[in-house]
């Protein structure tokens, strides 16, 4: 499979200012992260509390920059933010004022789609997510499930090559978050995007990863990378259940167990500082 995004040696540092002393120090996040994605491909990032997980995404979509190392995508270093990436994060960033088609219309705006073929397009996007008969409502006449949904069309209304996604079902109920697992599985396998998701759960990264990068505490580091093995995941077979699942599962908490007791010893003593 050919490599689209590489993360090679990758560190960030921020200053950051002692409550204390008021003074200036420095804090790394990320720390030499070597990271291959190949095209088309399912990755899902999982580790403790501040380990990172946002910064690196953020840093492949552009928003922030490495203090060492590069992330390349395409061949080509990653230096801002870019339509061949979409970005999908937990809270729905959704205009109130415009109805589910208009936000879904609003990213295609930017590119200088045609008025009607922003529409038709907008349309298309949103039955994708099973929204059609929905494209008037405003987001406030909308579940929680479904804001996510039109989210998501927008993000991949405008054709991006990849699509990041930082824990875009952590404020959704279980069932919600289930369903909306099986709905970006199906969305993913239909349109064959390469897509980098963020998770605190699991069973979530289990359930949709093709391999699951496990990171350290911080300063977060590619700990183990773990190929994920299973049955077709939009089947009738409920996988969760199953005792492949349930070896995945224990496999990346062995992995993570000294990681999340780190992560809070790290905790306590920030706020005992």
């Amino acid at each position: 499979m050919t490599t689209q995004i590489s993360f090679r040696n990758v560190t960030k540092r921020f200053l950051v200012k002692d409550r204390e002393s008021r003074r200036r120090t420095e804090f790394t996040a990320v720390e030499g992260v070597d990271l291959d994605v190949a095209r088309g491909e399912f990755v899902v990032l999982v580790g403790p509390s501040g380990c990172g997980k946002s910064t690196l995404l953020d840093l492949l979509g552009g928003l922030t920059e490495p203090t060492e190392g590069e992330i390349r995508l395409d061949g080509v270093p990653v230096t801002g933010p870019g339509l061949d990436r979409g970005i999908v994060f937990q809270q729905y960033a959704l205009l109130p004022w415009r109805t589910a088609q208009g936000n879904v219309e609003f990213g295609l705006e930017a590119t200088g789609v045609p008025r009607r073929q922003r529409a038709d397009r907008a349309r298309e996007f949103l039955d994708l997510v099973g929204l059609k008969g929905f494209e008037e409502r405003h987001p406030h006449q909308l579940s929680g499930g479904m804001r996510q949904r039109v989210a998501i069309a927008r993000s991949l209304a405008y054709d991006p090559n990849v699509l990041l996604m930082d824990e875009p079902f952590a404020a959704l109920d279980a069932q919600t978050r289930e369903s909306l697992q099986d709905e970006l599985l199906r969305i993913w396998q239909r349109t064959g995007k390469t897509v980098v998701f963020i998770t605190h759960a699991i069973d979530e990264a289990v359930y949709l990863g093709q391999r699951v990068a496990v990171l350290t505490s911080r300063p977060g580091r590619v700990k183990q990378v773990v190929p994920i093995e299973l049955a077709d995941r939009t089947s009738q077979v409920d996988l969760r259940s199953s005792s492949a699942f349930a070896r995945y599962r224990h496999q990346i908490w062995d992995l993570l167990r000294d990681e999340v007791s780190r992560a809070q010893r790290q905790e306590k003593e920030v706020v005992g500082a």
